[in-house]
């Protein structure tokens, strides 16, 4: 056997959400799953297979997963037999041109509505299927227990969750780790510290969907799911000496909550010996960079876990319905938890009752969310039983703040906002009674003390040796007029 190909196989096999891990143990099949259980670096190099053996493997453990064309149609028929609340869509294509569709479960799916939304992605490695399987099965469930259940009920009624089953379709069926050309798809996003992606034309087509989907919606939050371990990872994934270290993110206290939903939620991975509590910080873990996560919660604002939810990556089939019930409540808590927790509220301006995409910050915390365009509503994550100010800033409007003690339940926090004293000439006169006259020829006379006109690239302030006699405007004069406080 080639050594390289052994240490290529072995490096390749201890990838879970997206870089080496400190070990890995390669077991070959136990009952039935081929175990790539990195926990131990290269701890037994006597691996039982070759890699005909392998792919072999792979092979027969896949024919009882779905296919891309199985995948498809598992889609379209729930979509069917449920069409009241769910949609399809598809973001892109992948490499070789398979479809990526997405679910959109929601009492009001493909409208406008003044609700956080929420997506889960699976199989964003092509060898690491079991979130493809899961996601199908959850939105199944959504779809059978909806008026049911009470959880089912709360999250199609209040939440607009989007499930992009399989990220990387030309993956799963090369049974390999990255898309038709090879790549990493969780390598290849922008980074923050790291400016080897910053091209936008050298993106895989995968990646593009994603991030053309994040341009083109609004979610609040987002999971992807991975195998080769069993722990929920939030931000940040990487350092900026590339060295492993806790590095936590702005709002590190808010993904550790939310991380924590999912590791309590779980059947087993809040018990890990390796990660406390079954989470962990992903650059104290290893650093990763390009990675999907940060980009997500830079980005767009967007709260993006990595959640392992699996140490054998290519488990038997037969083992599937287990590994859902033992991760179905941590994933509807967690969609849950978007409503269940957190402040939420519109924001509008106080002359017109216009709704306004203003930006909402929490005093102490390095980021900021942005209400959307059209409803003007925002839905920001925090940690439950704390303290907060909460503040609304908006161009051309004065800054609102409140400050509020968030308990256990969601909160609703409004805002009205008052313009800044700029205004066009036509709320001038209405507002403040100032003398003001426009000719006919489009000139200006009778300017107030203290104003600034701006009209086309010229600016005069009265004030003694300005000329402020005549403006020959084109056509229509538009003023634009800024009082000086």
């Amino acid at each position: 056997m080639n050594p390289f190909f052994l240490l290529s196989l072995l490096f390749n096999l201890s990838f879970a959400r997206g870089g080496f891990r400190t070990s890995i143990n390669v077991s070959g099949v136990v009952n039935g799953s081929f175990a790539a259980s990195a926990r131990h670096l290269f701890a037994d190099i006597n691996v039982p297979f070759s890699e005909e053996e392998h792919l072999k493997r792979l092979e027969e453990l896949a024919k009882d997963y779905m296919s891309n064309s199985d995948l498809e149609n598992a889609i379209m028929s729930l979509n069917r037999r449920c069409s009241k609340i769910s949609r399809v869509y598809s973001i892109g294509k992948s490499v070789l041109g398979v479809p990526l569709w997405v679910m959109e479960i929601s009492d009001k799916p493909g409208k406008e509505e003044a609700e956080p939304a929420f997506k889960y992605i699976g199989n964003v490695h092509g060898d690491e299927p079991v979130g493809r399987e899961l996601l199908i099965l959850l939105a199944n469930w959504l779809c059978d227990d909806y008026m049911k259940d009470p959880l089912a009920t709360l999250i199609v009624n209040n939440v607009h969750l989007h499930i992009l089953p399989s990220m990387n379709p030309d993956g799963f069926s090369l049974r390999r780790r990255g898309n038709a050309n090879n790549i990493d798809l969780n390598r290849d996003f922008p980074d923050q510290f790291f400016h080897m992606n910053d091209d936008p034309g050298a993106h895989q087509p995968e990646t593009k969907a994603i991030m053309r989907w994040l341009e083109e919606m609004h979610f609040t939050a987002s999971a992807s799911l991975h195998g080769g371990a069993l722990v929920a990872n939030y931000p940040w994934d990487g350092t900026e000496n590339k060295k492993k270290y806790y590095y936590g993110c702005p709002d590190d206290e808010t993904f550790k909550h939310m991380a924590s939903i999912y590791s309590h939620s779980h059947h087993n991975m809040s018990l890990s010996e390796e990660f406390p509590g079954g989470i962990t910080n992903g650059a104290y873990w290893y650093p990763i960079y390009g990675g999907m996560q940060d980009w997500n919660y830079l980005h767009a604002g967007c709260f993006e876990l990595t959640l392992e939810i699996s140490d054998d990556k290519w488990p038997n089939a037969s083992e599937l319905p287990t590994l859902f019930e033992y991760n179905k409540m941590s994933m509807l808590n967690l969609v849950a938890s978007l409503v269940k927790t957190g402040i939420h509220g519109r924001i509008f301006s106080s002359d017109e009752g216009r709704p306004l995409p203003a930006s909402i910050a929490i005093k102490g915390i390095n980021s900021t969310i942005h209400a959307r365009e059209m409803l003007a509503d925002y839905h920001r994550l925090l940690v439950p039983e704390g303290k907060y100010e909460v503040v609304a800033t908006m161009p051309g409007y004065k800054s609102r703040s409140t400050r509020i003690v968030l308990g256990e339940e969601a909160m609703t926090v409004d805002f009205v906002m008052d313009p800044v004293i700029t205004t066009t000439n036509s709320f001038l006169q209405r507002g403040w009674n100032c003398s003001l006259q426009v000719l006919n020829n489009g000139s200006i006379s009778q300017l107030p003390v203290n104003l600034i006109w701006i009209l086309g690239e010229k600016t005069f302030k009265e004030s003694i040796g300005n000329n402020l006699s005549t403006f020959q405007g084109r056509g229509e004069v538009f003023l634009f007029l800024i009082f000086l406080l």
